[in-house]
């Protein structure tokens, strides 16, 4: 005799099954269908109801990983992009950012693992002064942004890097970095540094400092990023 309780419960793993193959082909549709990387938070807004966004997502990572395209996280964010060791297939020079000075590069790693910084104190690890077109070059390329204003006399704007910063260097986290070792590996570091030199562990979140305060419409208004209130543009 045939238990009907049996029944059932192959009945709703059934079910159970069908409902996680269907969470995941939504996932997948939505993250394929944008531009951008696509945030956890909006994911879950969008898949049904007691969907375990976080392990959907991970299990579509498995699957794509021996592909030819594979899902990347970045940050809190999903996206699709080309495998690594097929990007040389892909012809990018129309979007290539053009090659960076330099004090580009230094400027740009010097945020990367100081964030938030301001100007003035990466004029003092560089030991130079940082020129405003070095600045532009790297938001304009999309890596680097204003985060908020320093609590200290002259209120300066402190900068930071972007998702794109990371999209861009196939990062997941600033975590991702390379450290002390790696970086000599690569012989990007010399082998005489100070013995005390060390490298400092990047900020981990978006989250405003103690000794910071978040930018306001005045305040994007007096770095030239909005046109002043009462104004029209031509």
């Amino acid at each position: 005799m045939i238990d009907p309780r049996g029944e059932e419960d192959f009945e709703d793993q059934g079910r159970d099954l069908q409902a996680e193959i269907e969470a995941e082909r939504i996932a997948e549709a939505l993250v394929f269908a944008s531009s951008q990387p696509v945030p956890e938070a909006f994911l879950f807004e969008r898949l049904p109801t007691g969907a375990d966004v976080r392990a959907i997502m991970l299990r579509l990572k498995e699957q794509y990983a021996p592909r030819g395209v594979n899902l990347v996280q970045i940050e809190g964010a999903w996206a699709f992009r080309t495998a690594a060791d097929l990007s040389f297939v892909i012809r990018r020079d129309d979007n290539e950012v053009k090659k960076l000075s330099r004090a580009a590069l230094e400027v740009l790693a010097i945020i990367a693992y100081h964030q938030p910084v301001t100007r003035a104190e990466i004029e003092d690890i560089r030991g130079v002064q940082t020129s405003r077109g070095t600045l532009d070059v790297l938001m304009e390329a999309g890596w680097v942004r204003f985060r908020g204003r320093r609590r200290t006399p002259g209120r300066p704007v402190t900068l930071g890097t972007t998702r794109d910063f990371l999209d861009h260097f196939g990062l997941e986290e600033l975590r991702d970095l390379p450290g002390l070792e790696e970086l000599k590996g690569a012989g990007l570091l010399s082998g005489r540094i100070p013995a005390n030199f060390n490298i400092p562990s990047p900020l981990m979140n978006d989250e405003l400092t103690e000794d910071e305060d978040p930018i306001t419409q005045m305040d994007l208004e007096e770095l030239g990023l909005l046109a002043p209130r009462g104004t029209s543009e031509d």
